[in-house]
């Protein structure tokens, strides 16, 4: 792993937890207070292995498509390169495009327009939502997932970044393609500006295990106390 260093990635047992949580089932708590992002960015960020703040970034016009296949297009990240990430089937089966009409509908432009910045950064509201802060539960707490384990490592958003990079160093050595590992994590090991072979590179992205087929946005909008 090369980034993160305290952080560890969510066990298949917690990933299953997190994605099966009251976000993704069929009650709202009480006073809780939906957001389209709360469903959306832990799965882009599991799916795109991309920060917060990328995702918060994220506009209709960052979804292009480059030789047949629909990616988003992130590059607004100091730390890590531009690079163009293949959409996973399981956010199309997640009713993506549902959700990229109402967006149309409701004339907005950003993927996670309900989504604030603090001090000019999405991270931050993201990551009290998710890991709480103080007395305030976030997500984390509230599905019973410990935020620091017993050897000290901690979980974290940033932590589905740790599942992706896992996932993908597995299928792209699978491919015999160490550059599609560093291309789709931002990584300055990969010294071209993109990846030529968009197809392999998709391949690769799709080998992502899915989790939770069930979990649909309209689902999340019937939602009912």
């Amino acid at each position: 792993m090369k980034s993160h260093l305290g952080r560890r990635p969510f066990s298949a047992m917690e990933l299953h937890t997190l994605y099966n949580g009251y976000i993704y089932g069929d009650q709202r708590l009480a006073r809780e207070q939906a957001k389209h992002w709360h469903f959306w960015l832990p799965l882009f960020a599991y799916y795109t292995g991309a920060y917060s703040d990328e995702i918060g970034h994220l506009t209709l016009d960052n979804i292009v498509t480059l030789d047949g296949i629909r990616c988003f297009d992130f590059h607004t990240h100091g730390k890590i390169k531009p690079r163009y990430v293949p959409i996973h089937n399981a956010l199309l089966d997640a009713g993506l495009d549902q959700y990229l009409g109402y967006l149309n509908e409701q004339n907005q432009q950003r993927l996670m327009f309900d989504l604030p910045a603090k001090s000019g950064r999405y991270s931050e509201k993201v990551r009290i939502w998710f890991s709480g802060e103080g007395e305030r539960a976030g997500y984390l707490q509230k599905c019973a997932i410990p935020t620091v384990d017993q050897q000290g490592m901690k979980t974290a958003i940033s932590s589905l970044r740790l599942n992706f990079e896992q996932q993908v160093r597995i299928h792209a050595l699978q491919a015999n393609c160490k550059d599609a590992f560093n291309y789709l994590l931002g990584f300055k090991d990969f010294n071209e500006q993109r990846f030529a072979d968009m197809q392999l590179l998709n391949t690769v992205l799709q080998n992502i295990r899915q989790i939770n087929p069930q979990l649909h946005w309209q689902r999340f909008i019937d939602r009912h106390n």
